[in-house]
């Protein structure tokens, strides 16, 4: 089976093609270093040959634009990309699936529990409406060209030297600066890396929507722990971190917190994979255990 893995240098592309270069015909594609060096905001690729199976991965995440250059940015990416590499195969041949990496983002929620694909996409930030754009995009080309699609809408990737914010807080744990607020009790959605590539094969001729999940959404304090291998964390009282907050939106932009993102990490955000797990027999491994054994 010859698979195209689009953004094949990213987080979650090199976890891919680790786990299934062994079995598969992996042909990379990124902006360089792989088979095809493309930037797919800006190019249609010309490939010279055809695949089975696209894995679109490439994709702009972990920033906060700023300015409306860089939330541009993400349109670019996340939608003209996507639409690009649709328009290099529609020259090159036409696939027999198609699996879209996506995100929970999607949703446009802040807080919640339990929330599945059946809830109302509601995003307004520029990443969530791109994914969305992007989401519609490639089930109308499927649809239309009798493509098997798959739709994978992640929550926090975990794997080794995670970008973003969870690359920060095991940063911040290795120096000693980190803190919980409050009991650290707020959960949060994470998956495995190599658990969503493994899942990719099986999924692909199958096609759907789905969230995937580790299905224990572990909480501040026990992935502190986890990461810490058991040391426990200082923690800032909820009443100290709120005046933090209301601070830091006085500052304005240049503050590192503000009201806004204190409301974010006491809040739960749990989304249901019960759909994977009935359909697709998905069994994912705890992100606590991966940290428990991982050397950080």
């Amino acid at each position: 089976m010859n698979i195209l893995l689009t953004g094949a240098n990213g987080f979650l592309g090199s976890a891919i093609k680790k786990e299934l270069a062994e079995n598969y015909n992996i042909i990379t594609l990124s902006r360089s270093n792989s088979f095809y060096n493309v930037s797919l905001e800006k190019e249609i690729p010309d490939f010279n040959q055809e695949f089975d199976l696209i894995i679109h991965a490439a994709g702009k995440a972990h920033s906060i634009p700023k300015t409306e250059p860089e939330k541009k940015q993400f349109e670019d990416v996340n939608f003209s990309g996507t639409l690009n590499i649709l328009k290099g195969l529609e020259k090159s041949g036409i696939p027999k699936q198609f699996i879209f990496i996506s995100s929970v983002a999607v949703y446009g929620q802040e807080k919640g529990y339990d929330i599945n694909e059946e809830h109302a996409l509601l995003a307004s930030d520029p990443y969530g409406l791109s994914k969305i754009k992007a989401e519609n995009l490639v089930i109308e080309w499927c649809e239309k060209n009798n493509v098997t699609h798959t739709i994978l809408r992640l929550p926090l990737l975990v794997g080794e030297n995670p970008p973003g914010n969870l690359g920060a807080m095991i940063k911040a744990i290795k120096k000693g600066y980190y803190f919980n607020i409050g009991k650290g009790q707020a959960r949060k959605s994470m998956v495995l890396c190599k658990d969503v590539a493994v899942l990719l094969p099986i999924v692909a001729p199958i096609g759907g929507i789905y969230n995937l999940t580790d299905g224990f959404h572990p909480n501040f304090n026990e992935l502190s722990l986890a990461i810490s291998k058991g040391k426990k964390q200082i923690s800032l009282p909820m009443a100290l971190a709120k005046i933090i907050g209301k601070t830091g939106d006085i500052i304005g932009d240049k503050a590192p917190v503000n009201s806004l993102k204190i409301k974010k990490i006491i809040s739960d955000l749990v989304f249901d994979d019960s759909k994977a797990r009935k359909l697709l027999n998905w069994n994912p491994e705890p992100v606590l255990v991966f940290f428990k054994n991982e050397k950080l």
